[in-house]
């Protein structure tokens, strides 16, 4: 049987987006643990700045390691979502984490790689189109 591989819609990759959040929360909270044991049984707190370099290592090797690895998140896996490049190959590591690491200004920059999307002739992310990504939905 042959899968029918098509453009998601915006909201469902919104959609994945917003239950990758949630997927992740839980994911972080087991993985910040230690620095909350550490703090409260020798009364100290990490520097905010080892904090932060923990949680983004954690999220580069999470997202770096699933699209390169297998193609998709958890979430996309739930969504019937793959991340490939253009002539729909899987990505390579060094893809995967050209794709993460501009996500987070297309993100944070009042999300204007995702607003891209609603002008671009492909519908895809501003992110994506820079990496030489794309999503894709199997059915």
């Amino acid at each position: 049987m042959t899968q029918i591989v098509s453009r998601p819609g915006i909201l469902r990759r919104l959609a994945s987006m917003c239950y990758e959040t949630l997927l992740l929360v839980g994911v972080l909270a087991i993985l910040l643990l230690p620095h909350v044991l550490i703090g409260h049984f020798f009364h100290r707190l990490a520097n905010p700045l080892i904090l932060w370099a923990h949680l983004f290592l954690v999220l580069t090797a999470y997202f770096v390691g699933f699209w390169s690895l297998k193609g998709q998140t958890l979430a996309m896996r739930t969504w019937r979502l793959r991340l490939v490049t253009r002539s729909d190959q899987p990505l390579s590591p060094t893809r995967a984490l050209l794709r993460f690491l501009l996500c987070w200004p297309s993100i944070l920059l009042c999300g204007i790689g995702i607003l891209w999307a609603a002008f671009d002739p492909d519908k895809q992310f501003l992110h994506d189109r820079i990496a030489g990504t794309r999503i894709v939905f199997r059915r």
